[in-house]
């Protein structure tokens, strides 16, 4: 009698085992990558689904604790409860974990690479509103940080930001801009962001986080006064030598997140699977 018990209750052990596992899956691709960037309200759609699955669950998980309460009926509520409580886990951590691959990693890639690529760009000709659509822009040959006029301003972090000039010509607006954060002094001109001293490096990646880009430019208008230089329409980027290379960085983390993620909740799960077939059996409902 024992042994057809333990039979029965594979079934629940699976569902709760496989079930919030998809959940958290489908849920941490579907707020991670292209759904989330071109169809929000369809990725917000399917989060509320998930949360309707989540609610019958838990409507489940009550009827029949009320049943077992009311001696209606044998059925044990103890695994729906479990399942209740682990698809709503899935359900959190799916999405939260999503967003925040989506917003550091997914979106950061999806932007630069729906915006244009410039070659041979002029700093000393070219101006910043010219370059509005630029995601990956290639300077030409002479261009550099000039790392005398690199400025910080400190909010926590240290936004750090030097001038992209040309050695052969004088600029009349400083527009292009390196940054990046904690990579400079507070208190002298020492820049030392990106590939700031690769001899190979000419090409700059746009910078899109915009909760970042207030306080570059604030950076910047500090550098206006204390250079006596004029910084009409200042765009940012990385400086590197290949931005195609650094835009598919972006790529590759939120993949590498998304992989991680879903192996270590399925570990997270299958362990908490396996305390609750410990517990339960210790009171004869497994």
């Amino acid at each position: 009698m024992l042994g057809d018990r333990r039979r029965l209750n594979v079934v629940p052990i699976c569902l709760n085992l496989f079930l919030p596992w998809m959940l958290f899956s489908s849920l941490f691709a579907v707020m991670s990558f292209s759904i989330h960037y071109h169809s929000p309200q369809l990725a917000n759609v399917m989060v509320l689904v998930g949360g309707i699955m989540v609610l019958i669950a838990g409507l489940l998980a009550y009827l029949a604790w009320r049943k077992r309460q009311e001696n209606f009926a044998n059925r044990d509520p103890t695994w729906f409860i479990f399942g209740f409580i682990a698809l709503l886990i899935g359900w959190i951590l799916g999405t939260v974990f999503g967003s925040l691959n989506f917003t550091y990693n997914m979106q950061p890639y999806y932007d630069v690479l729906n915006l244009s690529s410039y070659p041979s760009v002029n700093p000393a000709k070219e101006k910043g509103q010219q370059l509005m659509d630029g995601g990956r822009v290639y300077f030409t040959e002479g261009s550099v940080l000039d790392r005398t006029k690199s400025m910080s301003f400190k909010n926590l972090d240290l936004y750090c930001v030097a001038p992209i000039v040309n050695t052969k010509e004088p600029l009349q607006s400083y527009d292009f801009w390196a940054v990046g954060l904690n990579c400079c002094s507070s208190t002298t001109s020492d820049f030392r962001c990106g590939e700031f001293n690769n001899p190979h490096a000419r090409s700059g990646l746009r910078l899109m986080r915009d909760d970042q880009r207030p306080f570059f430019r604030l950076a910047v208008q500090q550098a206006e006064a204390a250079y006596n230089i004029r910084a009409t329409h200042p765009l940012f980027y990385y400086w590197t030598p290949d931005p195609v290379a650094e835009i598919n960085s972006y790529r590759d983390d939120g993949f590498k997140y998304f992989l991680l993620g879903v192996f270590t909740h399925f570990l997270f799960n299958m362990f908490c699977v396996a305390c609750a077939v410990v517990g339960f059996s210790k009171i004869g409902r497994v």
